[in-house]
């Protein structure tokens, strides 16, 4: 019984060690976009495979904590957007960017679908060189290429402080389905990206 119970702890022990060494393994990374609405930006980039959590806040403003409210007055400089945590060995950056681009319209400057603004305009923030780099090659090549005859006008932007917004705002399509999807039909976003990008939208 003792040598039995010596084996097992021995196992336990390689077991905890080989957890702790996947865990430290694990890496995560992070992506900052602006698309309008940020429910549905949300709800656009969490089924994704490779993208772990996803956070709707606010960014690229001068107004530190700002509220919902605060940023709805257009007068903080802050843009609706999403914190996108996804795993680089699912998903590189690369991808998760052309999956973006699909789930907005590029061309509006003057907001998003319904939504008008300069809180609602889209834009993708970086927060390195390499994802500039990425981020820039995408929009050169989109705009050579599908968008071609068309002005891209989303910016690329150095990234700036997230304000994760309100409780209520996150998660929001999940915790109210029913005022949501009346917001989204209403708002025509989907009707829009498939006159925009055909089969392509959402892939």
């Amino acid at each position: 019984m003792a040598r039995r119970s010596r084996v097992i702890a021995a196992w336990c022990a390689v077991l905890a060690v080989g957890l702790s060494a996947a865990s430290a393994d694990a890496r995560s990374e992070t992506a900052v976009f602006a698309g309008g609405c940020f429910w549905s930006m949300e709800h656009d980039m969490e089924p994704i495979p490779g993208v772990t959590a996803v956070t709707v806040g606010y960014t690229g403003g001068r107004v530190a904590h700002p509220t919902y409210e605060q940023v709805s007055s257009e007068t903080t400089g802050h843009l609706e957007a999403v914190k996108v945590t996804f795993d680089p060995d699912r998903i590189s950056y690369a991808a998760l960017v052309e999956h973006y681009w699909r789930r907005i319209d590029p061309t509006d400057d003057g907001g998003a679908f319904c939504d008008r603004g300069a809180s609602y305009h889209s834009a993708i923030f970086v927060d390195s060189p390499e994802q500039r780099r990425i981020a820039e090659a995408s929009k050169a090549a989109l705009q050579a290429g599908f968008m071609k005859g068309r002005t891209i006008v989303t910016p690329i932007r150095d990234a700036a402080p997230f304000w994760p917004a309100e409780t209520y705002h996150q998660h929001y399509a999940a915790k109210d389905p029913v005022a949501y999807w009346e917001y989204r039909t209403g708002c025509g976003r989907d009707r829009a990206l498939m006159r925009l990008w055909g089969r392509q939208a959402f892939n």
